[in-house]
């Protein structure tokens, strides 16, 4: 079964030593949108998009592809 884009984010975040506040300062919004949007699975492809730069990954499709060492998730 594939990984949902939510799990991806957690293993990346996980491999970024980030945490939900991490991101959510860095998105502009709060702890608890971010927690939201990952229990839900409720994300624009825009969100998408941007949580992918926001963690130095490149969004292609349902594969996010971390810059810094090429691993595909």
């Amino acid at each position: 079964m594939p990984l949902t884009f939510a799990e991806k984010i957690k293993i990346i975040m996980g491999r970024r030593s980030m945490s939900f506040v991490g991101l959510a300062v860095k998105m502009g919004t709060t702890r608890q949108n971010v927690s939201n949007k990952m229990s839900k699975g409720n994300f624009s492809e825009d969100d998408m998009k941007r949580i992918a730069d926001l963690l130095d990954c490149d969004y292609e499709g349902p594969t996010l592809k971390m810059r810094d060492t090429g691993e595909e998730i």
